[in-house]
């Protein structure tokens, strides 16, 4: 089944709610919708069976995660929960890359593909949400011939252009 395909068979109750209209969720849904074969075939293969139920746990955790952070009422709120979908879906690319051998490579390739769509979408709204972006802490590092300090951010419109020319899956 596509996306589009699947998108046509979600109820009504899910649609009519305004968080259908945010792509991460959507995403998220569909991913873990997809899953429900992938962790079929995972729990057949008794080394894969602890596996399987990480993996669902961690894909239902993302669309989750940002229906609660969606329905909070301010943006720092906001975005502790959707760091909680990104460290979902961080963790389900994991659990996905390990299972690899089982599912297969087209399976597995669709399915990062998804997950890291999900994770790009996440990393441009939680510095939206918190009203700054995220930044690495200031910090010297040695190398062999002198002190470098690494680049603290990158501007607005670096991020905003990198993000936009981001091919969807």
């Amino acid at each position: 089944m596509n996306y589009e395909e699947w998108a046509e068979s979600v109820p009504g109750e899910i649609t009519g709610d305004s968080l259908w209209k945010m792509e991460g969720y959507r995403l998220g849904l569909f991913v873990a919708d997809v899953s429900w074969h992938d962790v079929t075939k995972l729990m057949q293969d008794r080394r894969t069976i602890g596996l399987s139920d990480q993996l669902y746990r961690a894909l239902g955790s993302v669309s989750a995660n940002l229906a609660e952070g969606y329905s909070r009422g301010t943006g720092k709120d906001r975005a502790r929960f959707y760091e909680y979908a990104l460290g979902s879906a961080r963790e389900s690319r994991d659990w996905y890359y390990k299972g690899r051998h089982v599912l297969g490579e087209t399976a597995i390739q669709h399915r990062l593909r998804l997950l890291t769509q999900i994770i790009r979408l996440l990393l441009t709204m939680i510095p939206q949400q918190r009203g700054r972006l995220l930044r690495e802490q200031s910090t010297f590092y040695q190398t062999d011939s002198e002190n470098a300090q690494p680049d603290q951010t990158i501007n607005r419109e670096e991020l905003d252009t990198l993000l936009q020319n981001v091919p969807l899956p």
